[in-house]
C-alpha cells in the first residue's frame, strides 16, 4: 500500500515550481525508505527551473538529502532501519565496466539521470494516482522516499543531517575534484572561480591537501571573505581584476584553475591563468549544449590540460564515509557552508537564495 501523502516540492513545465500531496510506495528488491531529515538547495535543481537543463515530465526536486532508514527491501544487506544515511544522487549499478573498473562517477547502468529507479520506474503518486519522477532517481524535497540501495551511504550517527545532506553532492563535488579529479598537490598551486558552496568546497580541499597559494575569485566580497576563512590565501573580485593576468604576473601561472560556475565564458578564460603542464578543471556544470573555445597551440605547446569533473570523480559508498570522518574530526569547517536553514514549503525563497547569491548554502528541514 502507498504511504500517506506528504508535502514535496515538485517542478513541472507546465505549472512550475508548486507543492504537490505525493505517496509513495513500499520499498521493492534492492531499495531502501528514508526518513528525510535534511535536504541542501542545489544549483543542479536550479538548472531545471530555469530551463538549463530541459525536462519533459513532472519532478520531485532535491537530490542532497540525508535521513534515516525506516524500511529495507528483499536483499539489501547495506544498511538497515535505524541507520543514519547520505543519499548519494549519482546511484551506481555496480556492475557495468566503469564501476568495476572503479570509476562509479561514470557508471553506465545507471538511471538516476533518467529521474528514475533501477527499473525505470517511479515510487511518487499524487492525490490523483498520477505519477510524479524522483529527481535524479532520489526527489529528496519531501518527508519520505524510495531510493536503490547504493544511493543510501551509511555514515556515523552523531553527523548532523544539514551536513550529511551537503556532503551528498556539493562537498564530495567540491573537495573530490581537488582530490580524486586533478590529483592536487602539497605546495601547488590554485584559483578558484566561484565562492559558492561548491567553490567553497573546492578551497576546502585544496587546504586539506597542503595546495599552496589558494586564491578565490567571486563578485561577492562577502563570500570572498568566506573564502578566507576556509582557506583562500589570495582573494580577487572578478568584476574588476583580470584574473588571467594576475596570476601570469604574480605567480607565472597557477599548476590548477577550478571553474564551480558552468559559466563558458569564464571557462574560456581558464587556460590563459596556468603555468605550463597546468590544469583547468570543470567543475560546475553549464547549460546542455553550451560550448566554448580555447587556443589550441597553447593547449599542446605547453601542455596545459582540460580536465571534466562529474562528482567529483567520487564513489559515494568510499568518499562520504570519508568526508564525515574528516568532518567529526574537526578538519573540515562544514558548518560555515549552512547560510539558512528553512522549513521545507519555503523552497521558493530557497532558490531566491540561491539566485541572489545570499548566504552560503540552504538547508530544506521537512
Amino acid at each position: 500500500m502507498p504511504a500517506p501523502l506528504s508535502p514535496a516540492i515538485a517542478y513541472d513545465p507546465v505549472a512550475g515550481l508548486h507543492t504537490r500531496e505525493v505517496s509513495h510506495r513500499p520499498a521493492g528488491p534492492g531499495e531502501v525508505e528514508i526518513d528525510v531529515r535534511a535536504a541542501g538547495v542545489c544549483h543542479s535543481d536550479l538548472h531545471i527551473l530555469t530551463g538549463d537543463w530541459p525536462t519533459d515530465r513532472p519532478l520531485v526536486l532535491g537530490h542532497e538529502a540525508a535521513g534515516v532508514v525506516t524500511a529495507v527491501g528483499a536483499g539489501v544487506t547495506g544498511v538497515r532501519p535505524g541507520d543514519h544515511v547520505v543519499l548519494s544522487w549519482f546511484a551506481p549499478c555496480r556492475r557495468c565496466r566503469k564501476c568495476l573498473a572503479g570509476m562509479a562517477w561514470l557508471c553506465t547502468g545507471t538511471r538516476a539521470v533518467a529521474n528514475t529507479l533501477p527499473d525505470g520506474t517511479t515510487p511518487f503518486t499524487d492525490s490523483h494516482g498520477e505519477q510524479v519522477w524522483p529527481y535524479l532517481g532520489l526527489g529528496a524535497f519531501t518527508r519520505r522516499l524510495v531510493v536503490p540501495e547504493s544511493a543510501a551511504v551509511k555514515v556515523p550517527d552523531e553527523l548532523p543531517f544539514g551536513i550529511g545532506a551537503l556532503l551528498g553532492c556539493s562537498i564530495s563535488t567540491g573537495i573530490g575534484a581537488v582530490m580524486n579529479t586533478a590529483g592536487v598537490r602539497p605546495g601547488e598551486s590554485a584559483v578558484v572561480i566561484g565562492a559558492g558552496g561548491v567553490g567553497l568546497s573546492v578551497v576546502m580541499g585544496l587546504r586539506l591537501v597542503g595546495a599552496d597559494p589558494i586564491i578565490a575569485v567571486d563578485l561577492s566580497d562577502d563570500r570572498l571573505a568566506v573564502a578566507e576563512r576556509f582557506g583562500a590565501t589570495h582573494t580577487l573580485n572578478g568584476a574588476t581584476a583580470d584574473v588571467a593576468a594576475w596570476c601570469r604576473e604574480e605567480l607565472g601561472g597557477v599548476d590548477y584553475a577550478f571553474e564551480a560556475i558552468g559559466s563558458p565564458k569564464v571557462i574560456e578564460t581558464l587556460p590563459a591563468m596556468l603555468t605550463s603542464g597546468g590544469a583547468a578543471v570543470l567543475v560546475g556544470m553549464a547549460a546542455d549544449g553550451a560550448t566554448g573555445s580555447f587556443n589550441l597551440f597553447d593547449l599542446a605547446d605547453q601542455g596545459k590540460r582540460i580536465l571534466g569533473c562529474n562528482y567529483g570523480s567520487s564513489v559515494g559508498a568510499i568518499d562520504i564515509p570519508k568526508l564525515a570522518r574528516l568532518y567529526l574530526a574537526g578538519r573540515l569547517p562544514l558548518d560555515e557552508l549552512i547560510g539558512a536553514v528553512r522549513p521545507l514549503e519555503e523552497a521558493a525563497a530557497a532558490f531566491d537564495d540561491l539566485k541572489s547569491a545570499a548566504g552560503v548554502r540552504t538547508i530544506l528541514e521537512p
